[in-house]
C-alpha cells in the first residue's frame, strides 16, 4: 500500500497544477505483485472487521443471555415476584414461563453459535435460531393478547429474541456480502505485460 500512495505521489509531483483531476495518462497499470498486495491487504482488513462486528453483535447477545438467565432464577425462586412476570401470572404457569425463557436462551445461543462459528453449518444455525424465535413470539404474544389490557412495557419478551436471531442474521449475511465481494475482485485480477 505504501509503494502505491509513494507512485501515487509521483505521478502527481511532476504535474503543474497539484489541484487538478488525473488524467487517464496519469494512470500506470498495477502489475502482478502490487495486484496481489492490495487484495492481500482488503482480505485481511475484510476478516478483521468480521471478526469484530461478529464479536459484538455475539457480546450484545450474551449480555441479553445473561439478563434471561437471572429472570430464569428469579422466576424459580421467587414466582411472581418479577413485574414483566407478574402480568402473566393468571394466564399461564410459572414452569411455562421459565420454559419460555429458557428457550429464548437458546434462540440467542443458536444465534450467537452462528456468528462465531466458522463452519458452513453457520447459515443453518441462525435460520434455527430465527424460526425458533418466531415460534417463541407467538407464544409471547398470544398470552399477552389474553391479558385484561395489552401492555407494551413487555413487548421484549416476544420481540427480544426474535430480533435478536433477525439482526444477527441480517449482519452475518452483509459479511458474507462483504466477503464475496473482495473475492471477486481476486478474480478481476489482470497480469500486467511489459512492451
Amino acid at each position: 500500500m505504501k509503494r502505491l500512495a509513494k507512485g501515487w505521489k509521483n505521478i502527481h509531483s511532476d504535474s503543474d497544477d497539484e489541484f487538478s483531476l488525473p488524467t487517464s495518462s496519469d494512470f500506470q497499470p498495477m502489475d502482478t505483485e502490487e495486484q496481489e498486495e492490495l487484495v492481500r491487504s482488503l482480505e485481511r482488513s475484510q476478516a478483521q472487521q468480521s471478526r469484530f462486528w461478529r464479536s459484538v453483535f455475539a457480546g450484545l447477545l450474551c449480555c441479553f443471555v445473561a439478563f434471561l438467565i437471572f429472570s430464569i432464577h428469579g422466576q424459580t425462586t421467587m414466582p411472581w415476584e418479577l413485574r414483566y412476570h407478574a402480568y402473566f401470572m393468571g394466564e399461564i404457569e410459572s414452569w411455562l414461563v421459565i420454559a419460555a425463557d429458557w428457550a429464548a436462551v437458546l434462540v440467542c445461543s443458536l444465534a450467537i453459535a452462528g456468528l462465531l462459528n466458522n463452519s458452513r453449518s453457520r447459515r443453518r444455525f441462525l435460520w434455527f435460531s430465527c424460526c425458533a424465535g418466531v415460534l417463541l413470539a407467538v407464544f409471547w404474544l398470544y398470552n399477552m393478547l389474553k391479558l385484561d389490557k395489552f401492555r407494551w412495557d413487555v413487548i421484549w419478551l416476544p420481540l427480544g429474541p426474535l430480533s435478536g436471531a433477525g439482526f444477527c442474521l441480517y449482519v452475518d449475511t452483509l459479511l458474507n456480502e462483504s466477503s464475496e465481494e473482495v473475492k471477486k475482485l481476486r478474480g478481476y485480477m489482470y497480469a500486467y505485460k511489459s512492451h
